[in-house]
């Protein structure tokens, strides 16, 4: 195997995980922020107040976007089981 084939397996992996998680992350983010904006205006400083909507946030969008994170996956999967023939030669 080269390592230039290496690398660009490497780099596969990493942008299907970033893919795949980047739209968690982002709701993460967007709902933590406006939970932030929302306790810095009204001076309400309870930490449940954080956690509970960004999980329910996250599990939400999982929930909606797990037959396309699935069939990414497998998708990448079979490529990376079609390419194995061509590693050894």
């Amino acid at each position: 195997m080269e390592t230039s084939m290496a690398v660009d397996i490497g780099r596969q992996a990493l942008w299907v995980t970033l893919l795949i998680s980047g739209p968690l992350l982002l709701v993460g983010l967007v709902v933590g922020l406006l939970i932030g904006v929302l306790q810095a205006v009204t001076q309400i400083h309870e930490m449940t107040l954080t956690f509970i909507p960004k999980i329910l946030a996250v599990f939400a969008t999982f929930v909606f976007l797990l037959p396309w994170m699935t069939i990414t996956m497998v998708d990448y999967t079979i490529s990376l089981f079609n390419q194995i023939p061509t590693l050894f030669r």
